[in-house]
C-alpha cells in the first residue's frame, strides 16, 4: 500500500474523532474534549495535506470526505446508538465501492 494512502486513511480515521470530542464538550464542557477536538481539527487535514503531496486533490479529498462520513456513521451507530436503516447501509456502501473504485483504477 502506498503511503499517501495510508496518511489519507489516517486522516480519514482521525475526522470523525474530532466530530465526536466536539459533540462531548458540548454535552459535558469539558476542557479535555475540546483540546481533543482542536488536537484533531488540526492532524486530519495535516494528514490530508500530506497525502496530496502526490495525490490529485480532487480524488484525495472525495476519499477523505466520504471515508470520514463512513467512520462518523459507524462511530454514531457504536457509540450514540443511532439508527442504521437499510437506505443508509446502501448509500455509505456506494462511498466505499466508490473509495475501493479509485484505489483500483489507480485513482488513489
Amino acid at each position: 500500500m502506498e503511503t499517501e494512502f495510508l496518511w489519507l486513511m489516517a486522516g480519514s480515521i482521525m475526522e470523525p474523532v474530532w466530530v465526536i470530542a466536539l459533540k462531548r464538550y458540548n454535552d459535558t464542557r469539558h476542557l479535555m474534549w475540546g483540546a481533543v477536538a482542536v488536537f484533531f481539527m488540526i492532524a486530519s487535514p495535516f494528514c490530508l495535506s500530506m497525502a496530496m503531496r502526490t495525490m490529485p486533490v480532487s480524488i484525495s479529498y472525495a476519499v477523505w470526505t466520504g471515508c470520514g462520513a463512513v467512520f462518523a456513521m459507524i462511530a454514531g451507530v457504536i457509540l450514540f446508538k443511532e439508527r442504521v436503516d437499510r437506505l443508509k447501509v446502501l448509500f455509505v456502501t456506494m462511498i466505499l465501492v466508490g473509495v475501493i473504485g479509485l484505489q483500483l483504477t489507480g485513482g488513489v
